[in-house]
């Protein structure tokens, strides 16, 4: 892969570590300008229409200030059931949304968006994976949130964290769950020529 972006500007529009981690390791070059798109405009869907729709809205936002840049901005839910996890508010709150994935298998939706506001160009998908956790004893649910990692975290868990004890079983795409599902997001900057493929310019 190349180190990156062919003459065009790649914008990450979101201020997740992770999902900025993902990305270079991806040997991509980019700039991070975080959306202060209000979430919560967003009126609550089914999983997959709900974060694409959080998808395009931070996209969108950024890529109007910045018109002739491809900008990516993405969004993770977890779905236990009926139930969207987003992150926890509180102690307490990680400590329910711990229990009630113990033992049990949950989805994680990460939506994302490509776009760029010069030509119009908008790709938009969501791509889910299903994550089952081993059965968790209320010390090592104490445990875990007294670490710190859940509380930026949807569904109250970093699989790249600590949290990867927690997880016995993981079906679909890794990158997913931490936040990017990078197979897809590259295939797309590839497909439309954001992202070159010189020969010899591997790392």
């Amino acid at each position: 892969m190349t180190n990156g972006v062919t003459n065009v500007e790649l914008i990450l529009a979101s201020q997740s570590p992770r999902r900025k981690y993902l990305l270079e390791q991806a040997g991509l070059r980019f700039k991070v300008i975080p959306s202060p798109f209000d979430e919560a405009a967003v009126p609550l869907d089914a999983p997959d229409p709900y974060v694409r729709a959080l998808a395009e809205g931070k996209a969108h936002d950024v890529a109007r200030r910045y018109p002739e840049a491809w900008v990516i901005g993405a969004d993770t839910i977890v779905a236990s059931g009926s139930r969207l996890l987003g992150k926890p508010g509180s102690t307490e709150e990680a400590r329910r949304m711990l229990a009630r994935l113990s033992g049990k298998t949950h989805q994680v939706y990460t939506g994302f968006c490509i776009c760029r506001q010069a030509d119009h160009a908008a790709f938009t998908d969501a791509v889910r994976t299903d994550v089952t956790f081993k059965d968790l004893s209320e010390s090592e649910i104490a445990w875990y949130i007294q670490t710190g990692e859940p509380f930026d975290k949807a569904g109250a868990y970093a699989i790249q964290g600590m949290g990867t004890f927690l997880v016995r079983r993981i079906n679909g795409s890794y990158s997913n769950v931490v936040g990017l599902p990078v197979c897809e997001v590259i295939e797309i900057l590839i497909r439309e020529g954001i992202m070159g493929l010189e020969p010899g310019s591997h790392h």
